[in-house]
């Protein structure tokens, strides 16, 4: 007798699953932040907790845990597979990391200078200028994968690897610009660790709670020296060894990366969305939504992105620096810059880095621009490819390059 498949296995399965479930997460957010739930939404978020051994401790309310806890554990699966792509996936030819990177630095410099143009005579306001740099790779890989196997392989391959030089152009701005009052005590414990790490990845040490452990000090020690903790998620994942010593047909780099992808998909990014996308719309004015930091953002997003991504890749591939992969289109590598414009989890990160604490966030909130931006973006990237990719599963293999 045939059964039936379980609803909830096969959407989980569903390579769009994550994204939804981001989707999902945001929109609850909302829903507490406006109604009657907002009390217990703001006690949630506010909650004290501490961690207390000897004279160490670290006492922060939930939101700060989550935004310095959890996405230390997104940023060491993005350490992995930045490693893994560097070693063995699309990044190890030069051939295939031309465009999409190229396309990054557009899509990082553009928004940026976009954001520039509306806030750059007030220092304060200004500090802003990385929030539409970022991108949120999962939010935009589901809403590429709503279209199904009409996507071709190659704008998967475009959009991950161009989000993955985006990731590196976050962990440098956070590392360069998102520092106060350093701890140089503190700093050389992190550096103590690195030479630990190095001796357990040259001799292949797998044992995961090894590398936990030495990976708790940094990110304490990273928190106490004031530099972003989550950076420390990073730095263990490029010495997590590639291959087993033991055994070379297994990767224990790979292995950790697929237990810690559905951790990540489907509880760090929507407990994150939770915890920061509850913007409270009541009383909020047309005067909010043109405030230069939040429309700085908003068209940063979904103007400098398409402008940089799309723009940098075209004029490069009009030099013959490189060339528009095989099944990609003008059109669709425009529908994919437009999904760029996605910045929601990144850009919300980015945010709260930028004003936590700050007198401006009693002036403005700047969420209101990654929400809008975020959102046409995701729309016009959508729509764009819903009609300029193949029509059916069998033309995507047999889809030539369009030229304009």
């Amino acid at each position: 007798m045939k059964t039936e498949p379980n609803f909830i296995v096969g959407f989980f399965k569903l390579e769009s699953s994550g994204g939804i479930i981001l989707m999902m997460a945001a929109v609850l957010a909302m829903i507490f932040a406006n109604t009657s739930l907002s009390v217990y939404y703001d006690l949630f978020l506010s909650t004290p907790v501490a961690v207390k051994v000897g004279p160490l401790e670290v006492a922060k309310p939930l939101l700060l845990w989550i935004n310095d806890g959890l996405m230390a554990v997104f940023f060491f699966l993005v350490g992995l597979e930045l490693k893994r792509e560097l070693r063995e996936g699309e990044l190890k030819d030069p051939k295939n990391i031309v465009l999409p990177g190229i396309g990054a630095i557009g899509g990082m410099l553009i928004p940026a200078l976009v954001y520039a143009y509306f806030n750059y005579d007030n220092p304060e306001y200004a500090k802003g200028w990385a929030i539409p740099a970022a991108t949120d790779i999962a939010f935009a890989l589901g809403v590429l994968m709503l279209l199904g196997s009409r996507v071709p392989a190659t704008v998967k391959i475009f959009l991950t690897s161009l989000a993955i030089f985006d990731d590196i152009g976050a962990i440098i701005i956070i590392a360069c610009f998102y520092t106060d009052n350093i701890s140089f005590a503190s700093l050389v414990v992190v550096a103590s660790c690195i030479p630990i790490l190095w001796w357990m990845n040259h001799r292949k040490v797998e044992a995961r709670s090894l590398y936990m452990m030495i990976g708790i000090i940094m990110w304490v020690a990273m928190l106490k020296s004031g530099v972003h903790a989550t950076l420390s998620g990073v730095l263990v994942a490029l010495f997590i060894p590639m291959r087993s010593k033991t055994n070379p047909d297994y990767s224990p780099l790979k292995s950790l990366e697929h237990d810690l992808h559905s951790v990540v998909a489907f509880f760090v990014l929507p407990v994150f969305a939770f915890a920061n996308a509850g913007l409270n719309l009541s009383g909020m004015s047309v005067d909010d939504l043109l405030h230069p930091v939040p429309l700085g953002i908003a068209l940063g997003l979904l103007v400098g992105k398409q402008i940089g991504v799309f723009g940098f890749c075209y004029l490069a591939i009009k030099a013959k620096l490189t060339e528009l992969p095989a099944g990609m289109s003008f059109k669709t590598l425009y529908g994919t810059s437009a999904l760029c414009g996605i910045g929601f989890t990144m850009s919300l990160f980015i945010g709260s880095l930028t004003f936590e604490g700050s007198y401006a966030n009693q002036i403005f909130d700047e969420r209101i621009g990654i929400v809008i931006g975020s959102l046409i973006s995701g729309f016009i990237g959508f729509f764009v490819l819903r009609y300029s990719l193949p029509k059916h599963k069998d033309d995507v293999q047999d889809n030539e390059v369009q030229k304009p």
